[in-house]
C-alpha cells in the first residue's frame, strides 16, 4: 500500500485536508496515522477504499492505481473497521461475519468453516457466539466480531479509524493485544488511525506524525522519541516518555508474542 503525492480538498474549505501525502506501507506493517482531530489521518486512510476522492496523486494497493479497480470489488478486498461497528442486528453473529464471503460467493461450508476459525482467531468460542445476536454482545465482543468481519475474505489490507475508542480501557488494552497477535498471525498490511498517543506507541511498527494535513514525521516509536523531528513532534511524543518507560520497553514483546 502506497501514497504518491495525494491531496485532497474538500468542497468550500480554505486549505486541503491533505497536502501532497508520499508514504510507502509494507507488506505486513502495522502503520499507525497519529496526530489531532482535523490533521488528516482519516481522510488519507479513506483515500485507500475510495470513500474519499483525490485531487491530486495517487494510491496504490500491491502496485495497482485503486482508480483502476471497479470502486466495490476494491471495498470488498480490504478490512474497514471503525468505531460505530454497524453490526446488522437482523443477523446473527456469523451471517455479520460472513458477509463479504457470501457477496463473493464462498459456498456455505466454507464460509461456516471461515467463521468459526475466526472467532477462534478473536478469542471468541464459536459454539456460544455462532449463532448470537449482535445485541447480545458486550462493546469488546462486537469490536472483536467487526475485526473478524473485516477480515473474513482474506483481505489485501486492513483500514481501522479509530477502532477501539469505545470501550473502556481495560478491554481497549486487551483488544490492542489481540490486533497485535492477529496482525502477526495473518501479515496483513494495517493502516490504523488513532489521536491517542499511548495506543500508537502500543501498536505500531511505524508511527506517521500527521498535521495540518501533512507529515510531521515517519519512524518506529523508538526513532520518534529519540529524534523527533520538529517541535510539534517533541511536544506530541514527549507524552509518549513515561509510556516508554512503564510499558514500551517492558512490555511490546509481551503483547507482540515469542518471535515464531
Amino acid at each position: 500500500m502506497s501514497f504518491e503525492g495525494a491531496s485532497v480538498r474538500y468542497s468550500g474549505a480554505s486549505r486541503n485536508a491533505i497536502e501532497n501525502i508520499t508514504l510507502e506501507c509494507e507488506g505486513g506493517e502495522l502503520v499507525v496515522l497519529l496526530g489531532p482531530s482535523g490533521c488528516g489521518k482519516s481522510t488519507l486512510l479513506r483515500t485507500v477504499n475510495r470513500l474519499v476522492p483525490l485531487d491530486a496523486g495517487r494510491v496504490l494497493l500491491d502496485g495497482t492505481d485503486v482508480t483502476q479497480l471497479d470502486a466495490v470489488e476494491l471495498r470488498r478486498q480490504i478490512g474497514y473497521v471503525i468505531q460505530a461497528i454497524g453490526l446488522f442486528t437482523h443477523m446473527t453473529v456469523a451471517q455479520n461475519i460472513a458477509v463479504v464471503p457470501r457477496l463473493l460467493g464462498w459456498d456455505g461450508a466454507t464460509s461456516a468453516a471461515r467463521v468459526d476459525e475466526l472467532l477462534q482467531l478473536v478469542g471468541l468460542d464459536p459454539t456460544a457466539y455462532r449463532d448470537r445476536s449482535p445485541n447480545r454482545l458486550s462493546g469488546g465482543e462486537a469490536q472483536r466480531i467487526g475485526v473478524a468481519r473485516a477480515i473474513a475474505a482474506k483481505p489485501r489490507a486492513l483500514l481501522m479509524d479509530e477502532p477501539f475508542g469505545a470501550v473502556d480501557s481495560l478491554v481497549r488494552t486487551s483488544l490492542q493485544r489481540e490486533l497485535i497477535r492477529i496482525v502477526r498471525e495473518l501479515r496483513t498490511t494495517t493502516l490504523f488511525v488513532t489521536h491517542d498517543v499511548e495506543e500508537a506507541f502500543r501498536l505500531a511498527d511505524r508511527i506517521v506524525v500527521m498535521r495540518l494535513g501533512r507529515i510531521e514525521q515517519t519512524g518506529t516509536p523508538e526513532e520518534l522519541l529519540a529524534k523527533p523531528a520538529t517541535t510539534y513532534v517533541r511536544e506530541l511524543v514527549h507524552a509518549a516518555d513515561e509510556v516508554y518507560e512503564r510499558y514500551y520497553l517492558a512490555s511490546r514483546e509481551r503483547l507482540r508474542g515469542s518471535p515464531p
